[in-house]
């Protein structure tokens, strides 16, 4: 895309790819499964049109990064060690987190981090072809997806032969026993939640009435908004760009 620069750092051990734009404080854009730095195109281009510099690395496993084949390399351990050594060598300030779901909205001086939570159930089916088959007859896509998206999509998962994504799920139980001495640890940093009102996960097992209760409060001290997005699904995003570009930029504006 015009004006996105990309390039392949080195950092905990593999090689990671990375999209950026802009200069100012760091916006680190990290993105869920199954996707890429790709699905963060349009806030790049938005925070840096606004004075921020916008990076979005495609995590291990993940497009043009590195996929080591062993499940074993996909804790969150390695996965904010990742990050870790991204921001240092991004030159920034940091302070801790955790990835995806386990990675909360950070707030600091020079580095800002933010993601959002996509969580996802049920047994995971892999195509013999490939994970995005192209059909040949027209696809019916939602109105925010082009084919050239999916293209795009479809070219760097066929790439790595999905080996990163599923092996996130297979870690999922070694993750569970790593990270049981932080069970009711709280998010101690600014948080911001946003999910559209259209998302299955937002209804699903308890969650809606979870968020909208004390004990979200209660594990996010410094949740500082909840925003319930009207017809909007789940990836959020995507479906409402520039609507998500001005939350992330309004709640940074907080801490310049």
């Amino acid at each position: 895309m015009d004006g996105i620069e990309h390039r392949t750092v080195s950092v905990n051990g593999i090689n990671m790819h990375l999209a950026e734009k802009g200069a100012g404080p760091t916006v680190l854009l990290l993105h869920g499964f199954p996707q890429l730095w790709y699905t963060w195109r349009h806030q790049i281009h938005g925070l840096a049109a606004r004075g921020y510099r916008a990076v979005a690395p495609d995590l291990r496993g993940f497009g043009d990064t590195d996929a080591p084949p062993s499940s074993a390399s996909y804790t969150v351990y390695h996965i904010v060690g990742d990050l870790i050594a991204l921001i240092d060598l991004l030159g920034q300030d940091q302070e801790p987190g955790a990835a995806e779901s386990d990675f909360a909205c950070v707030g600091a001086e020079k580095i800002f981090k933010i993601a959002f939570t996509y969580r996802h159930s049920g047994p995971l089916i892999v195509p013999k072809d490939g994970f995005v088959a192209w059909p040949d007859k027209e696809l019916n896509l939602p109105s925010w997806i082009s084919e050239a998206d999916v293209r795009y999509y479809a070219e760097k998962f066929n790439k790595t032969g999905f080996t990163g994504g599923l092996n996130y799920y297979r870690a999922l139980n070694l993750n569970w026993e790593l990270t049981a001495p932080w069970d009711g640890f709280q998010v101690q940093v600014p948080t911001k939640f946003i999910v559209g009102d259209l998302d299955l996960t937002y209804h699903t097992l308890g969650a809606k009435e979870y968020i909208h209760s004390d004990e979200f409060k209660k594990d996010v001290p410094f949740l500082e908004d909840v925003i319930v997005m009207e017809g909007v699904a789940h990836f959020i995003n995507e479906e409402k760009p520039d609507e998500i570009t001005d939350h992330i930029f309004s709640f940074f504006q907080k801490f310049n």
